[in-house]
């Protein structure tokens, strides 16, 4: 079973890791920062090698995307993204794992300071 994990931060400032730049995470000491990146790329290492990890991208900042929306007189784009919403898709983990179970478990490990993370199970086709 395929799932992303959409990982949503606010834009400002827009930087990668987000830890690196959201004050929630800023507050905490150095030393549990240091941690906590530590374990977080030791787990993108271990879901690496059991093959659950399938991919995954930091992405830009929002103020870099350009917007396509269907009209019936054509296509029509915008710079930036829908500029009502506070926090913006900062990356996403793409995994296959052997049940939401599983992917609700890991999920959780992807929260970090000032983020919101969203578990979504991909979208299976029907032939």
């Amino acid at each position: 079973m395929k799932y992303v994990i959409l990982i949503h931060s606010n834009p400002q400032p827009w930087g990668h890791p987000t830890g690196a730049f959201m004050p929630e995470a800023l507050a905490r000491p150095q030393e549990e920062r240091d941690a906590g990146g530590a374990a977080f790329d030791a787990m993108l290492e271990e879901l690496s090698k059991s093959g659950e990890l399938k991919g995954g991208e930091a992405l830009g900042a929002p103020a870099s995307a350009r917007i396509y929306r269907w009209s019936e007189s054509g296509t029509v784009s915008t710079d930036g993204p829908y500029a009502e919403s506070k926090e913006h898709l900062a990356g996403f983990f793409l995994l296959d794992v052997a049940s939401r179970e599983r992917a609700e478990e890991l999920a959780v490990n992807f929260a970090g300071p000032g983020d919101t993370v969203e578990l979504r199970p991909a979208y299976v086709w029907e032939e």
